[in-house]
C-alpha cells in the first residue's frame, strides 16, 4: 500500500487560470470528483437518506452549487484577469473535492459561522477572518466574489458567493498552497486524475479504509490498477469504495485531443513494467506499445505509484463536451 503524504502547512503562489480545453473537463455544473462520485451512485444514494433525516443540503451539494456561482459569471468575452480570477475559484472548489476534504471545508464554515452567525447575511467586506500573509493570497479572487455578493439576486446566491471565498481561504489558511499549486500543475500538464493512495488488493484499500480515522470523502484510489471513489457518511460511518470511471474518460479525452503516439515499444507487459521501473525520473504520462497495443504509462508521484493503461479502457466511452445550460 501507498499512501499520500500527509499536507504539510506551506506557502505557495497565487493560483493561476486554466486555460483552454479544460473548461470543458470541470463542466459549471459541479465540481469534478463531486460530479464522479454522483455518478457513481453511492454518494447520491447517502445524500437521498440524509435528506430523509431532515438535513437540508450535504456539503457536496454546497460545492456543487457553488460552481454554478462561478458559471454564472464566466463570459466568453472577458479580460484575462477575470477569466483567472473564475478559473482560481472553480479549481478552489475541485481541489477541496479531489483531495477528499469535503467535511474538513464543512467543519471549517461551521468555525467561521460559529464565530459570526451573521456572516452570510452581512454585507460585502465586512466578513473578515484571521489575519494571514498577505503575499500568499489570491486578494483580487476574494474582492471579486465579496464584491458580487452584492449583485447576486437572491440570499441563497449570496450564500453560495460566500462559499467560494471561504474556499480561497480555506486553502490559505490550511497551508495547503504549495499542494494546490501542484494540482493547478497536474491539470495545466493534462495528468491522469489525482489519487491519494495506491493498493495491489481490495482486501488491503478495505483494511485501510475500515481504519482510517477520517477517510478522504470523494477522493479517488488505485485498487490493482482501476480507479475507486472513497465514499464516506460520516454521520452513519458508512464507508464504501465503488469503481470509478474516471480514468476512462480521462483516456478518451487524450484520444480526441490528438492521436497518441507510441514513444516507447515492447514486445511484452513484463519488458514494459520494468523499463518504467528502471527509470529514476519517469514522465508523469507517455505513450508506449505493449505487442501492438496502445498504453499509458503514469507515474504517481504523491504516491509513488506507476502503472501501465490499455488505452482499450476507453472503448465504449464517450464525453459530451456541451456546456449545461443555466437553470434560471
Amino acid at each position: 500500500m501507498v499512501e499520500e503524504p500527509p499536507r504539510r502547512g506551506s506557502r505557495g503562489e497565487h493560483c493561476r487560470h486554466r486555460w483552454g480545453g479544460l473548461r470543458h473537463r470541470f463542466s459549471w455544473g459541479g465540481c469534478s470528483r463531486a460530479r464522479a462520485c454522483h455518478a457513481d451512485g453511492l454518494v447520491e444514494s447517502l445524500g437521498r437518506a440524509r435528506h430523509r433525516a431532515g438535513v437540508a443540503m450535504t456539503i457536496l451539494d454546497t460545492l456543487n452549487e457553488a460552481q454554478r456561482i462561478v458559471g454564472h459569471y464566466w463570459k466568453e468575452e472577458q479580460s484575462p484577469e477575470q477569466a483567472r480570477i473564475l478559473g482560481c475559484a472553480r479549481d478552489a472548489l475541485s481541489f477541496i473535492c479531489s483531495t477528499g476534504q469535503p467535511y474538513r471545508f464543512e467543519d471549517y464554515r461551521k468555525r467561521l459561522q460559529a464565530e459570526n452567525p451573521s456572516r452570510e447575511r452581512s454585507p460585502s467586506g465586512t466578513d473578515r477572518v484571521p489575519a494571514m500573509h498577505e503575499p500568499s493570497r489570491d486578494l483580487a479572487a476574494e474582492g471579486f466574489f465579496e464584491r458580487s455578493r452584492d449583485e447576486l439576486r437572491s440570499e441563497p446566491e449570496r450564500a453560495l458567493a460566500l462559499v467560494i471565498i471561504d474556499a480561497l481561504r480555506f486553502i490559505a489558511s490550511t497551508g495547503q498552497l504549495d499542494d494546490f499549486n501542484r494540482y493547478l500543475q497536474e491539470l495545466d500538464s493534462n495528468e491522469p486524475p489525482r489519487v491519494v493512495a495506491s493498493f495491489d488488493t481490495r482486501e488491503q484499500a478495505e483494511t485501510w479504509l475500515k481504519n482510517h480515522p477520517s477517510p478522504p470523502h470523494c477522493a479517488s484510489i488505485l485498487i490493482a490498477g482501476r480507479y475507486h471513489t472513497v465514499a464516506y457518511d460520516r454521520e452513519t460511518n458508512g464507508r464504501y469504495l465503488p469503481p470509478s470511471r474516471d480514468l476512462e474518460y480521462y483516456l478518451v479525452s487524450l484520444k480526441q485531443d490528438s492521436p497518441p503516439t507510441a514513444t516507447a515499444s515492447f514486445d511484452t507487459r513484463q519488458e514494459a513494467e520494468a523499463w518504467l521501473r528502471a527509470q529514476s525520473a519517469p514522465p508523469r504520462r507517455t505513450w508506449a506499445l505493449i505487442s501492438g497495443e496502445l498504453y499509458l504509462a503514469v507515474y504517481h508521484p504523491n504516491v509513488n505509484h506507476r502503472a501501465l493503461y490499455p488505452l482499450s479502457m476507453a472503448d465504449g466511452f464517450e464525453i459530451n463536451t456541451e456546456v449545461e445550460p443555466e437553470s434560471t
